[in-house]
């Protein structure tokens, strides 16, 4: 799994932006039908303070995966509004999971992260730092559950919407990323580096959008695991011990009138599609619904393009509503 995004739009020229195309194609002889119902509704929010409303939709899909049939979607998806009763107060979150028990690590911290926010009494005051508490202490309960987290866990992409400010605590794939997670431990190198198809002494990092069908992974330094294509995730001991972390970045955006909607999404919808196509698409829609199935769809098509399955593909549409300056 790579790392996930959310996506604010603002008022600009439409790109001319596509899929990738140098990524390496699947050989399926049969692939399905690209079917996706949209979402039977969407729901509206009214925030009292500074007076706007958002209209939002969500649609999971589970991936194809022709040699396990039965293999769960192990996204996880929460929207939560009113934290702590107050009408200002929302949240909406994707959590990808990965591994034998990512299901259930993802299912486990989408409940717990925003139980923790709804019982933490600084989260007005300070959201950031909230944020990043609520993630370490999950993790540290997803440790000490049940659940088997030594290999498996979840990234995860959340927004909490506080008035007309959101705050996005997100998994950044930046260089400095790179160079953090070495000073940790870990081997940076594509899975052809590591089976001494290209040369190991190339640095492969990228940014997300042109990582390619072959990104850099998280290797210990011995052995060939595990293999991770990210840097921020809850559970995955394992990969902790070579600079995984659950802490997220959050960063704040101020929202004005020229922000119309945004998108918290899984890799299943960037994996080939570039952030900007994706935008695009999403603001031809004046229905959040049809955007979640169109892109939902456009992801699906494209996977099995490439590949000879699908990821499974989470998408949340917030459009934002008659907010002004005043």
């Amino acid at each position: 799994m790579g790392c996930v995004q959310c996506k604010c739009c603002r008022r600009y020229t439409p790109s001319s932006s596509s899929g990738d195309s140098h990524r390496r194609g699947g050989d399926a002889k049969v692939k399905p039908n690209v079917v996706v119902q949209k979402p039977p509704l969407s729901s509206s929010i009214q925030v009292p303070s500074p007076n706007f409303d958002m209209v939002y939709s969500v649609l999971s899909q589970r991936g194809y995966y022709p040699d396990s049939p039965d293999k769960e979607n192990q996204d996880a998806y929460c929207i939560k509004t009113e934290l702590q009763g107050n009408p200002n107060v929302h949240f909406f979150g994707v959590f990808d999971g990965h591994g034998v028990f990512g299901t259930q690590c993802s299912s486990f911290v989408k409940e717990r992260v925003v139980e923790m926010l709804s019982e933490d009494p600084a989260l007005l005051q300070d959201p950031e730092k909230a944020y990043k508490s609520a993630f370490l202490r999950v993790n540290e309960e997803l440790h000490e559950s049940e659940i088997d987290d030594s290999m498996s866990g979840t990234t995860a992409i959340t927004v909490l919407v506080v008035g007309d400010k959101i705050y996005v605590a997100n998994t950044p794939f930046r260089e400095d990323e790179c160079e953090r997670v070495k000073a940790c431990g870990a081997r940076v190198m594509t899975v052809d580096q590591v089976e001494g198809l290209k040369d190991p002494n190339i640095q492969t990092w990228a940014n997300e959008e042109s990582e390619g069908g072959d990104p850099p992974r998280l290797w210990v330094q011995n052995g060939m695991y595990p293999g991770t294509a990210f840097t921020r995730s809850v559970g995955d001991c394992t990969a902790e011990g070579i600079g995984v972390t659950a802490e997220p970045e959050v960063s704040m955006v101020h929202l004005s009138p020229n922000h119309l909607f945004f998108v918290v999404a899984s890799d299943g919808i960037f994996e080939f599609l570039p952030s900007q196509a994706v935008v695009d698409m999403v603001g031809r829609y004046a229905d959040p619904r049809d955007g979640c199935a169109a892109a939902t769809a456009e992801s699906y098509k494209l996977w099995l393009e490439h590949e000879n399955r699908t990821d499974d593909i989470t998408i949340i549409i917030v459009q934002i509503k008659n907010l002004s300056n005043e």
